[in-house]
């Protein structure tokens, strides 16, 4: 079982969204938590939000343009090692495959797919010299499902999840626990952050997610999940689309074909 009382947890995308409801969900357990996103002033609101400030450091970091060695020393001279590192930055798309140029489908992997894997290789070799530690990472449905106007963002997550199951198989004996999470809608700002086939900013808040799940009631869910060491973790009532692409493979590709996704 992963108690991250007392344990050092670092957290990224934490100005917003989910990595935010993580946050503070995981200061009311006792986590000594680094913050990291790009927006400074907006990890200092999520810091002053969180219980006991002492145990709370904030760690500005962009991580499209990082160097992951020096980010790892820097957050190790906050509170010590990390035990936890969750991966939940990311960004969505919002475009068709036709729209979409090769800038942004390298954009989206940089921040989706290389950075959470260069952080957990920097991680790694502490974790495993001091005898096991945990991986937390923030994927999607659509990581097992690719939806219209997510080609990008879908493939992005497609990988993680390749990746990260690897990885537990190689790394389950030295004590490294991976936990890969799969939201569906969640009520935060991802599709306003989304970007457009040109790279611009949708700017939208879509009918899906302003319906969605609450963001604190996901971010229980997950540290639950990371309590229970669960390898995987589907969240929400859209996580049905990954039953249906296992068992009900035709029926599924007609109605994503038919779909009207927001």
């Amino acid at each position: 079982m992963t108690d991250i009382a007392g344990k050092v947890v670092w957290i990224t995308g934490a100005s917003s969204g989910i990595g935010e409801a993580l946050a503070l969900e995981a200061g009311k357990q006792n986590a000594k938590l680094i913050l990291s996103a790009r927006r400074e002033a907006e990890l200092e609101r999520v810091r002053a939000a969180c219980p006991n400030l002492k145990n709370v450091a904030v760690l500005p970091i962009d991580l499209t343009d990082f160097d992951p060695a020096a980010a790892l020393v820097r957050a190790e001279a906050l509170f010590g090692p990390i035990d936890v590192l969750v991966n939940n930055a990311g960004i969505s798309q919002r475009s068709s495959v036709l729209q979409t140029s090769m800038d942004v489908y390298r954009r989206i992997f940089e921040l989706d797919f290389f950075a959470p894997i260069a952080l957990t290789k920097s991680v790694l070799p502490g974790m495993i010299a001091r005898g096991g530690g945990h991986v937390v990472t923030i994927s999607s449905v659509v990581g097992y499902v690719g939806t219209p106007q997510r080609s990008g963002y879908a493939a992005a997550k497609h990988a993680v999840q390749g990746f990260f199951d690897a990885a537990r198989s190689e790394l389950w004996r030295e004590n490294v626990r991976f936990t890969t999470v799969c939201p569906g809608y969640i009520k935060t700002n991802v599709s306003i952050n989304a970007i457009t086939g040109s790279g611009a900013s949708h700017g939208q808040m879509d009918a899906g997610q302003q319906r969605g799940m609450d963001a604190g009631l996901c971010a229980r869910k997950i540290w639950k999940a990371v309590a229970s060491n669960r390898d995987e973790i589907a969240i929400g009532k859209e996580a049905l689309i990954i039953w249906g692409k296992r068992f009900l493979p035709g029926v599924m590709s007609y109605a994503l074909k038919r779909a009207r996704v927001t």
